[in-house]
């Protein structure tokens, strides 16, 4: 499978390219600065605002992973939600991955967690973004392929263990995920997919 990874140098993004190689996948890796990345069979400089670049790759490739992030450093959202809905008007056939948050699922009650009372205000914004990333991804007119894949509350470099549990919607059984482990859920539902359509989410 030829797949491309949007924000490769990323933790997330880094481990998705490094076991994607892992099993003998071939893996182009992009990132603003283009830095190597570990088992890429191509890096690139590449933002994912640039929409004529993305429609290459996304011609090019069997799956495109969006593994990047909104500014974390106080500075504006509006560009990675303006890059997910420019890219949300190109149609393909590459199967589209997006990475996601935990914030983005469902509680108890059917509320996105992102919205409860007690979630942390310093990722209530990330989180309403990045869904409406996602919702212009699924809403396209395009009628693109999109998977979402959320992380557990929290998710850090650890162990590849390669197991894993996984919900539709909700937060699967466990509270933290390892990235390593993240990555191998990524492939896993890569390979053979189960979620299409979906938001999913994964944890130790």
């Amino acid at each position: 499978m030829k797949i491309a990874v949007y924000g490769a140098t990323g933790m997330v993004g880094s481990q998705i390219v490094a076991e994607a190689a892992r099993r003998g996948h071939e893996v182009t890796a992009l990132s603003r600065k283009g830095a190597p990345v570990e088992g890429a069979a191509v890096v690139r400089s590449a933002d994912l605002a640039d929409v004529e670049t993305y429609r290459s790759i996304a011609a090019a490739h069997d799956a495109v992973v969006l593994a990047t992030s909104p500014d974390r450093t106080g500075g504006s959202r509006e560009p990675y939600l303006a890059a997910h809905q420019a890219v949300a008007e190109v149609p393909t056939d590459a199967r589209l991955y997006l990475v996601g948050g935990f914030g983005n699922l469902q509680g108890p009650d059917g509320t996105q967690i992102k919205d409860l009372p007690g979630f942390p205000a310093e990722y209530k914004a990330e989180s309403d973004t990045v869904f409406r990333a996602y919702e212009a991804l699924r809403d396209s007119a395009a009628g693109l392929d999109v998977t979402v894949h959320a992380p557990a509350a929290v998710i850090q470099p650890g162990e590849r263990t390669g197991k894993y549990t996984t919900a539709v919607g909700v937060p699967a059984p466990g509270d933290s995920i390892s990235s390593q482990d993240f990555a191998v859920a990524a492939l896993d539902e890569l390979e053979k997919p189960q979620f299409q359509g979906k938001i999913f989410t994964a944890a130790n």
